[in-house]
């Protein structure tokens, strides 16, 4: 018998309510609320709020912090009480498990980075995400080499960094995420989502689903 394989799917830097409808349209398990204030795709108060309450049952809310006060995050989470934490800046493990919630720690994979040796560290963590360093903090929009993955982990793996329709495929088969993550790559320009790439981006991922079907997926240790 085959085994059904799932990668899961999550839209980052969704900042208009018309994007939230088509992530959600196009199979999103997840979207990302960028609060971040230096980023393009930064939502906050208001439009927080608006964006949570249109969010239906089973997607999950993801709220990405960048070394953030306290006061911050817990006002986010007032206003999202049911999100995801998800850490993209220095936060050392202890002020990332201080809140009691689920998070996801993003690992940049720069040259001498073992994500094993971040697994340990971040024993708290829900999941790893790894992304391709970057300059400035915040998603790179770039890959890097899918190779420095190691194939058996601990903990669930995010994979995120320049995915696309076209790679997002190769991405799976050769790494076989938990879930992928993916922002500028469904975007027309920054901050603004494009349906089409939406829907064609969960096909592909989809599609290397179904040629992973009859193989052994990696599974935590």
């Amino acid at each position: 018998m085959s085994r059904m394989t799932r990668t899961r799917i999550k839209f980052c830097g969704i900042a208009r309510a018309a994007d939230l409808e088509a992530a959600v349209a196009a199979g999103a398990d997840a979207v990302g609320f960028v609060c971040y204030e230096a980023s393009p795709r930064h939502v906050g108060g208001e439009q927080l709020a608006d964006l949570a309450q249109r969010l239906p049952p089973f997607v999950t809310p993801v709220l990405l912090f960048v070394n953030a006060d306290r006061a911050a995050i817990d006002r986010a989470l007032r206003i999202v009480p049911g999100a995801l934490l998800q850490f993209h800046g220095d936060e050392s493990p202890e002020e990332c498990a201080s809140y009691g919630r689920p998070f996801v720690r993003a690992v940049r994979m720069s040259e001498g980075v073992d994500l094993l040796d971040c697994e340990r560290r971040f024993a708290d963590a829900s999941a790893l995400l790894a992304d391709a360093p970057a300059a400035r903090f915040g998603g790179s929009g770039v890959t890097f080499d899918w190779s420095r993955l190691p194939r058996v982990r601990r903990k669930p793996l995010v994979l995120a960094g320049g995915l696309t329709a076209e790679n997002v495929g190769a991405a799976i088969r050769q790494v076989r995420p938990f879930a992928v993550d993916v922002s500028s790559g469904i975007e027309d320009r920054p901050g603004v989502k494009s349906f089409e790439k939406m829907l064609r981006f969960a096909a592909a991922v989809r599609a290397a689903d179904r040629t992973l079907e009859t193989d052994e997926p990696v599974r935590p240790a």
